[in-house]
């Protein structure tokens, strides 16, 4: 889902991840509007000329998690985590 949406603008990408079957499209859509309403908010940008230039997802805490099972013994499994981070930046329009 990363690689769909990067270089794109933010509501173009929005729309794209809101009609997308993915089960990962929410979260990242997620932290897409989270970065947008931090430059809008911090930095006084235009959400209309916001473009996506980068997004990371990278691998977060495993948790390590046990299952009882017979004979009074113990089968781990691991929970995995990851990490979106958005980075957006301001492109506006050039008029012709």
């Amino acid at each position: 889902m990363a690689d769909s949406v990067k270089g794109m603008k933010v509501a173009e990408a929005l729309a794209l991840l809101e009609f997308s079957p993915k089960h990962a499209a929410k979260d990242v859509a997620k932290a897409i509007k989270s970065a947008a309403a931090n430059a809008e908010h911090n930095f006084n940008l235009n959400r209309d000329d916001l473009v996506l230039k980068q997004l990371l997802i990278d691998e977060g805490p495993t948790f390590r998690r046990r299952r009882p099972v017979s004979r009074s013994m113990a089968h781990e499994y691991f929970h995995r985590t990851c990490h979106i981070t958005a980075v957006v930046e301001d492109q506006p329009e050039v008029k012709r």
